[in-house]
């Protein structure tokens, strides 16, 4: 839970977190899990993770893995951690048959683009990101014809 609250306080978003524990344990370990990890620890103490799901991509007709969570307390950052759990997802990948690993960055985050970079990632410019949430969220939901 530290290191979600860590991460959205460096992604300058430290309201929009509203994770609870809870939730975080219902996502990985309930009866039907959403959500999978893997933490990197240094001299006993966890300082990383990623958190991931499968996706799927109807193109090549098998799953990826789409990375939420990246995080490496600064402290630990050039140890090798950030690429040693993305090593760990791409062996999942190639272990599964699974054919992407792909997560979002943000434009801002120069340090990570060039981690990144440098070990092979490509940015997918020619794609937007959209979203819908929040209230513009709850109005689509109503607009299905089973409501109309």
């Amino acid at each position: 839970m530290k290191l979600i609250y860590e991460l959205a306080e460096y992604e300058r978003a430290p309201d929009e977190c509203h994770i609870t524990p809870e939730q975080l344990h219902l996502a990985l370990f309930g009866p039907d899990p959403a959500l999978f990890a893997h933490v990197a620890e240094l001299d006993g103490e966890v300082v990383g993770c990623a958190l991931w799901f499968r996706n799927f991509s109807t193109w090549d007709g098998v799953h990826g893995i789409y990375l939420e969570d990246l995080y490496v307390r600064p402290a630990a950052r050039g140890t090798g951690l950030g690429k040693a759990l993305l090593a760990a997802l791409a062996e999942e990948c190639v272990r599964n048959g699974y054919t992407r690993l792909q997560w979002w960055v943000l434009n801002w985050n120069k340090p990570a683009i060039d981690f990144y970079e440098s070990i092979g990632a490509t940015p997918m410019d020619e794609w937007t990101v959209y979203r819908v949430s929040g209230p513009a969220l709850t109005q689509l939901a109503g607009t299905t014809p089973a409501n109309d």
